[in-house]
């Protein structure tokens, strides 16, 4: 009995042993998007801070393809080990609707939120609007078409974030035409040169439009005002309401990854989203810093899967229920 009961005890303490030792070998983290882009940018960064925090190699491997659906599908599949890892951005919530994949967020393991980087209320510098109040007050009194977004597909994470906040304020967010085209830049063109009248980006992207005096910003979709950016409300300044939105990027995980894995790789993340390095980069570069952990981080993607499938739907964009 002595010796069954030793052996039991020795079995539990070398797999303990072994759990303990994780990572023992390289990890995979997958980027779903081109490198030199601005989330390959950020997941190199994070990279390089978890190699120190791990103690282990991790390697950087931009799979993409299918506006983001093939990266984002190799994180499903892979094995859930703790070795391969990948950037999940703020698409991962709505290929389901739109019939781009087959996978909700309940097929990851959420690891940690790292990047936030709202969305604000771009207009051209002589436009008729003077507060963010007066311009939700003239779209909903527009007839459907009048006023128009450009720099993005239709159902894009900042599309989705000014669709939602229109919801939210009553208006229909189909009274808003998406002109579309690929970036930022093209879409700072047509709003300078009156092709649209809006813009729902990030502060950094309409930093140069804004600095040369050719835009102004109406509010950011944030619950604090950027230091960078001191004179812009915030919505809760701006008509009294709480709402956080933009697009966003989070380490996540095939789902089934074992709980102790995910709550050291947790961890890692927590300390190298506030380490000095990457605090200094995200700054330079304009993106924001928004921490969760892996519980938190589930609730959000909950809360996201369902809000962006409601926003999709009233767009005329989801394909399922």
């Amino acid at each position: 009995m002595n010796r069954i009961l030793l052996s039991a005890v020795a079995v539990l303490m070398s797999g303990a042993a072994a759990m303990a030792e994780y990572p023992e070998r390289p990890i995979s983290f997958l980027v779903p998007w081109n490198a030199g882009g601005g989330t390959d940018a950020i997941a190199r960064t994070f990279a390089a801070g978890l190699e120190k925090e791990l103690g282990a190699k991790i390697t950087v491997i931009n799979r993409t393809g299918g506006a983001g659906v093939v990266g984002h599908q190799a994180m499903v599949t892979a094995e859930p080990d703790g070795y391969t890892i990948g950037l999940g951005t703020a698409e991962l919530v709505s290929f389901y609707w739109n019939g781009q994949a087959d996978f909700t967020y309940e097929a990851y393991t959420p690891i940690s939120l790292i990047n936030l980087d709202p969305a604000a209320f771009h207009v051209a510098a002589d436009s008729e609007w003077k507060d963010l109040r007066q311009a939700l007050d003239a779209i909903k009194a527009a007839p459907a078409g009048t006023y128009k977004i450009a720099g993005m597909a239709p159902g894009a994470a900042y599309h989705i974030a000014l669709s939602e906040l229109l919801q939210k304020e009553g208006i229909d967010p189909v009274n808003i035409t998406v002109i579309p085209t690929q970036g930022a830049a093209p879409g700072f063109q047509e709003l300078v040169s009156g092709g649209v009248e809006i813009l729902p980006f990030s502060l950094p992207e309409g930093r140069t439009m804004l600095e040369a005096g050719k835009t102004r910003v109406l509010a950011t979709f944030d619950a604090e005002r950027s230091s960078a950016f001191p004179d812009v409300p915030t919505l809760k300044e701006a008509i009294d309401l709480d709402y956080v939105n933009g697009t966003w990027r989070g380490i996540v995980a095939p789902a089934g990854l074992p709980a102790d894995i995910q709550a050291r790789l947790s961890q890692a993340s927590q300390k190298v989203a506030e380490s000095e390095e990457f605090k200094a980069f995200m700054e330079k570069q304009g993106y924001g810093i928004s921490y969760k952990n892996a519980e938190e981080f589930t609730a959000f993607l909950k809360e996201k899967q369902a809000s962006v499938g409601e926003v999709l739907g009233l767009l005329k964009l989801r394909v399922r229920d």
